[in-house]
């Protein structure tokens, strides 16, 4: 297989087809091509290499977890003397405080709605792989 193919098979995949679907739809959509004997050595050895690198990327994910996991951050922000901010904090303010203290995370991975009142707010970061951590953040009055 060239690209994914819905209901067949993922791209660098080997796959057996009928001969009709081989040549009418696969051949011509330039999605796949014929099976040679150096074309699968090539297909397992990009296989392989996709392995160890996803293999690479869940360590990297597993690790950040665990350094996020029970961490708190605090944040100042301008707030009102009910506690209720001028300005909510967002996925993107978060993700840019996080990025200060040295952990790259996007904005999207941020499952949070925004924040509107100053105190203790429990905030789920989801990385690749379908890992959480759980962190803190403390939203400080901003000193005028």
């Amino acid at each position: 297989m060239l690209k994914n193919v819905k209901g067949l098979g993922q791209e660098g995949d080997i796959k057996e087809v009928s001969t009709g679907y081989v040549r009418n739809f696969l051949f011509p959509q330039k999605l796949a091509d014929e099976a040679t004997p150096e074309k699968i050595k090539n297909a397992e050895a990009t296989k392989s290499k996709r392995t160890e690198i996803a293999k690479a990327e869940l360590e990297k994910n597993q690790s950040l977890a665990a350094q996020l996991e029970g961490q708190a951050f605090e944040i100042p922000a301008r707030a009102s003397e009910e506690g209720t901010l001028y300005a909510s904090l967002s996925a993107a303010k978060i993700a840019s405080v996080l990025k200060e203290k040295g952990f790259e995370i996007k904005k999207e991975n941020i499952k949070a709605s925004h924040i509107k009142e100053l105190g203790e707010h429990e905030i789920k970061v989801g990385l690749d792989h379908g890992l959480e951590a759980t962190i803190t953040l403390i939203v400080k009055s901003e000193k005028k």
